[in-house]
């Protein structure tokens, strides 16, 4: 005697559907993982050359009394302000490009699932904090790097 299990139809399909979401959710964590270790390099190189374009005048600032708090604060303020920018712009054009698009792939026993991309704006904000903790990581040692600045090297190259 068979028997005969009794379900839903989006039952079914989110149970025929489980490996490959398992499947799609490791590969963007882990592609997800990797831009965002190189997302930070960029940040740090960007902040780098920053702090190099800007060496005379953070020693000027040096020289005329400020501390290395203000320093800090002021490039670490340069890369939050171009990381909510970044952050922000990304969130709208994937908003923009990806809201609502179908994709299809094939399921188990050659099924057809096709499922659509909602970009949602939990996930907006949740991409603009993950840019604003690349941009603080990325600006934190150059920040560092600047407010440590040799005043007397650094004026020599006026």
């Amino acid at each position: 005697m068979r028997s005969l299990e009794v379900r839903r139809e989006t039952d079914y399909l989110s149970k025929l559907s489980e490996s490959l979401t398992t499947v799609m959710n490791l590969i963007a964590r882990v592609v997800g993982s990797i831009m965002a270790v190189g997302a930070t390099f960029g940040a740090l190189n960007t902040m780098y050359s920053a702090v190099s374009a800007r060496t005379q005048e953070i020693a000027t600032l040096r020289a005329i009394g400020f501390s290395g708090l203000p320093i800090v604060a002021s490039v670490l303020a340069e890369a939050l302000t171009l990381s909510i920018l970044g952050g922000s712009l990304g969130a709208v054009l994937a908003w923009l490009f990806f809201n609502g698009h179908g994709v299809n792939a094939l399921g188990g026993n050659f099924t057809q699932l096709v499922f659509r991309l909602t970009v949602t704006p939990g996930l907006m904000v949740q991409g603009i904090a993950w840019a604003v903790a690349i941009g603080l990581i990325g600006g934190l040692f150059p920040a560092l790097r600047a407010a440590r600045l040799p005043v007397t090297a650094a004026l020599r190259t006026l």
